[in-house]
């Protein structure tokens, strides 16, 4: 079965360089497209899950949906695909290098770990918009998490890893189990925690509640460590409310919050384009002088405008 090291040319034209990150379905590495001569991040299947005849069947098919998928969309806020290859041999997803930070990081880089309302908001809308595009494809991603949020340097947000996004249409349990996990249940929405039912966007909505209440107050919705502590309060409990940590947060943008939690889907905004349009009036104010400065080409508020808005318009 084969290994993947820095130097290996994969496909014959992409060259490993060093590993990204690690996750249950493999690794990303940064890599660099020698027939383009550009970077671009690999993401490769892991060995040992192609090496178990059990687990073989399932992990190329999900890796072969997760490829088709991603191909399909075609957005701002979403990391574009630009090949892949399944074979026996080798399973690997190329895609944009996104030159910026994740979500994660910039946590570490707040006072309080807490942003700005206006930032939080920017965040958050460029998410809606592109699940906007995902929904409208009929896909839902199901692991959003500060890990797969990044920031690219002009202020774009980049949607990361559709390594769990699954067609609404696909009912096959085979691609869901329990080896496959949920992801990071930090922001898992109570019915893919339930394991059963149908999934929609609404759940995506949910971990969007969750990176926002994240963003405004420093903390995730249920601060704990155990997982299945967490687990049961996604299921069961309601997060302490945002106003009893932070008093400026505008009280509409917390009763968005609110309902983005809600336990039942039907409970939550029916879209993403809804949120988005929720979260307008918290938005920056556009700056048009960004626009030419050296070094800075995008003003870094610009996607809540046409053409980078969510889908439908």
């Amino acid at each position: 079965m084969q290994t993947f090291v820095p130097g290996m040319v994969l496909c014959d034209r992409y060259e490993l360089a060093s590993v990204l990150g690690r996750g249950v379905m493999g690794q990303v590495w940064q890599a660099r497209d020698l027939s383009l001569e550009r970077p671009v991040a690999v993401k490769t299947v892991a060995a040992e899950l192609l090496a178990v005849p059990s687990s073989r069947e399932a992990a190329l098919a999900r890796f072969h949906r997760e490829a088709r998928a991603a191909a399909r969309l075609d957005h701002p806020n979403i990391t574009t695909v630009h090949d892949a290859s399944i074979t026996d041999d080798t399973c690997c997803l190329v895609m944009q290098l996104v030159d910026g930070t994740t979500l994660e990081h910039l946590f570490d880089q707040q006072d309080g770990g807490r942003f700005d309302v206006p930032t939080a908001a920017a965040v958050a809308a460029q998410l809606c918009s592109g699940l906007s595009a995902a929904h409208e494809a009929g896909l839902v991603h199901r692991d959003l998490k500060t890990q797969n949020v990044m920031i690219r340097r002009d202020g774009v947000v980049k949607i990361l890893d559709f390594g769990l996004v699954k067609s609404l249409a696909d009912a096959d349990p085979r691609l869901t189990m329990t080896g496959e996990g949920i992801g990071n249940i930090l922001c898992a929405s109570p019915e893919l925690l339930e394991g059963h039912g149908r999934i929609d966007g609404r759940s995506d909505l949910y971990a969007v509640g969750c990176l926002l209440h994240h963003m405004l107050t420093g903390a995730p919705p249920f601060n704990v460590s155990q997982p299945a502590r967490l687990a049961s309060c996604h299921l069961g409990e309601t997060p302490p409310p945002i106003g009893e940590t932070r008093a400026d947060v505008p009280e509409p943008l917390e009763a968005l919050v609110t309902s983005l939690l809600a336990k039942s889907p039907d409970g939550r905004p029916s879209t993403a384009t809804e949120v988005y349009a929720t979260l307008g009036p918290f938005l920056p104010a556009s700056d048009p002088a960004l626009a030419t400065r050296r070094g800075l080409p995008e003003d870094p508020r610009r996607p809540f405008l046409v053409p980078q808005g969510p889908r439908p318009l």
